[in-house]
């Protein structure tokens, strides 16, 4: 199963993201979405599964939870925009997450990819919406087969 990694919009939907997760079979969105029509335009790619972010306002804070918990190919995955954690690491998160072999959040803007306690994949896409701080705009592909540890790398969109 091949699964596309987006957070932090912030209402912009790169024209190069359709490409990158032309292929996948499952998105996952770590919050700061910014408008729900970016939700509506994955959902042509693949079932979506977001979360809010501290950004969004009402309308998607209705529909959207803070958490999202989902089993995808065998693997039990987590969700969050982590803004809830301050500034959330690897280590916190998995702290907060104990259950959670997959934890997928946003908020920083910066790409992570991390394994704790050797077990545990921890993935920021960074931010794939307006460009902020210093940092270039990035989305994450997951590959997930049953058996075999989560593969997964970080792709770099154009400034």
């Amino acid at each position: 199963m091949r699964i596309g990694v987006i957070a932090d919009t912030h209402g912009l939907l790169r024209p190069e993201v359709f490409s990158i997760f032309q292929a996948v079979d499952h998105i996952l969105h770590g919050g700061d979405v910014g408008e729900p029509r970016i939700l509506a335009d994955l959902e042509t790619l693949a079932p979506v599964t977001a979360v809010y972010g501290n950004t969004d306002g009402p309308e998607l804070r209705a529909t959207l939870p803070q958490v999202a918990s989902l089993r995808l190919d065998g693997f039990d995955i987590v969700v969050t925009h982590g803004d809830q954690f301050g500034s959330p690491t690897p280590a916190s998160l998995h702290d907060a997450f104990p259950e959670a072999e997959i934890i997928v959040y946003g908020h920083t803007h910066r790409p992570l990819l991390e394994l704790v306690d050797r077990t545990v994949t921890v993935m920021n896409p960074g931010g794939a919406g307006p460009r902020r701080f210093d940092l270039l705009p990035s989305v994450g592909i997951m590959e997930l087969e049953p058996g075999i540890p989560p593969r997964a790398r970080l792709v770099a969109l154009s400034p």
